[in-house]
């Protein structure tokens, strides 16, 4: 198994790079977004692999960040979305744009991705909708700064689905009432305010 690659990008193509290492050129495919596809010819670049091995085809897939590959793992996990289906979601998203939207239950975001319908996008949502709502909420928790600087972006949704949960609405309704509020940017109070007239 090889965990991950370390070495020069010798050449790039579409959806994948070569990335030189101990003088082997390792055939990796890549987010189209990601820091090695990005990289100039001649940069060292280092990302975390899987191994896809079929009969008929022995494959690597890269991830900048180990969290890009935890997600892609689960993606593929899900019955009907691919190898191929997985890069072009986290081609299309960055990890937390990605969270987000499965949290949140915001299937039509996920069609947005070459190669992903409707029907994927959502059994994608409920499938892992469970999985990546923790990881949301605690990623923008700990976003929020304690000594008066302002939350980082989507922090008062973390916080909106803490106070519905604690008002006895279940983690499904919650998120699902947030997925209707298109702004990004309101405070934790004007999404709970926004998100009761939902639950109405």
């Amino acid at each position: 198994m090889i965990g991950f690659v370390k070495g020069t990008l010798a050449e790039k193509g579409a959806g994948y790079v070569i990335i030189e290492a101990g003088g082997i050129g390792y055939e990796i495919f890549v987010p189209a977004n990601s820091a090695a596809y990005l990289s100039s010819e001649g940069d060292e670049v280092k990302v975390y692999t899987m191994m896809s091995v079929r009969e008929d085809d022995v494959s690597l897939y890269g991830f900048s960040r180990r969290g890009e590959l935890d997600a892609f793992k689960k993606l593929i996990s899900v019955n009907g979305v691919g190898a191929k289906a997985g890069i072009s979601i986290l081609s299309a998203f960055t990890l937390e744009q990605l969270r987000e939207a499965i949290a949140f239950e915001d299937a039509k975001a996920l069609t947005k991705a070459n190669g992903v319908g409707k029907k994927i996008a959502e059994r994608i949502v409920l499938e892992l909708k469970d999985k990546f709502a923790a990881s949301v909420e605690s990623g923008m928790e700990s976003a929020v700064i304690s000594d008066g600087e302002q939350p980082a972006a989507g922090g008062g949704r973390a916080e909106a689905v803490a106070a519905l949960i604690s008002l006895g609405y279940t983690r499904g309704e919650a998120t699902s009432a947030l997925a209707h509020i298109k702004d990004n940017d309101l405070s934790a109070e004007d999404y709970i305010k926004a998100a009761l007239k939902n639950l109405i």
